[in-house]
């Protein structure tokens, strides 16, 4: 069995101790990280490599965005997809050695605040993304498993509320619509809903603007875990744990993580 996360860790040096925890205490072989929110040679690498995680691959950036994939078990450095067409560090891939799948991790832009690219470009910066992510799709032909922040939540039950959030950026239907694009140019199959099945309520992260996030629990699922279909089939448990959002300094977003058969 090989265990895969994915987390938002909203800058891994200010969250190092719950990361840490995280690993010490669920141990998923591979963790991929996004929002790191540093440079390469800031990466806590070497805190990561004494509980094991020796096999790294980070494409940082100076104080924002960024993603980092460490494991226990070997994995190659192969590609880092400038999907934003501006630079930024959004992706990087791997494959995992000797497993026969290849694992992208993936940090979408959260587009902004306005559900309109005329008067908020951030928006259509988001939009692009996923259009240059569908395309690559387009021409996949290799086990695959991506994961990540895709900062949108495309179902009714992602989300807290599907009526007061229709205009909400991370839940429109333009957002909906061009990311299931993306999934039809692949064929991807989303491993979280395949074991929590909708409309069975599935969040993954929750505002810090929420004074008791747990009794509000106005969350929305936009952490995603979507594989080739020939390797989900592999895919035998997933898991969500909502308890590490009220850890001591939290992410607002919370570890997912799938156990395949590979």
């Amino acid at each position: 069995m090989l265990s895969v996360a994915t987390w938002n860790i909203n800058s891994v040096r200010l969250r190092l101790p719950i990361v840490e925890k995280y690993m010490r205490e669920e141990a998923p072989d591979i963790l991929c990280l996004q929002e790191i929110k540093c440079q390469n040679d800031q990466f806590p690498a070497e805190a990561l490599a004494d509980l094991g995680y020796e096999h790294q691959a980070i494409s940082g950036q100076k104080g924002y965005h960024g993603v980092a994939t460490v494991s226990r078990v070997p994995i190659r450095d192969i590609t880092r997809h400038d999907w934003q067409d501006n630079g930024e560090a959004r992706h990087v891939g791997v494959e995992v050695v000797g497993r026969d799948m290849f694992l992208e991790n993936v940090y979408v832009p959260a587009g902004g605040d306005v559900p309109d690219r005329e008067v908020n470009p951030k928006f259509g910066q988001k939009l692009d993304f996923l259009d240059r992510m569908t395309r690559w799709a387009d021409a996949l032909d290799r086990p695959t498993l991506i994961v990540g922040d895709f900062n949108v939540a495309p179902l009714e039950s992602d989300v807290w509320s599907h009526k007061q959030l229709l205009k909400v950026v991370s839940h429109t239907p333009i957002e909906v619509e061009t990311l299931d694009r993306f999934r039809n140019a692949h064929g991807w199959r989303d491993i979280g809903r395949e074991h929590v099945p909708h409309p069975e309520r599935y969040y993954s992260w929750w505002s810090y603007r929420s004074p008791d996030w747990r009794k509000n629990d106005r969350g929305r699922r936009l952490d995603h875990m979507w594989a080739s279909p020939a390797l989900a089939e592999h895919a035998k448990a997933h898991r969500i744990l909502e308890e590490a959002r009220s850890w001591e300094k939290p992410s607002d977003h919370v570890p997912l993580v799938t156990e395949f058969d590979v």
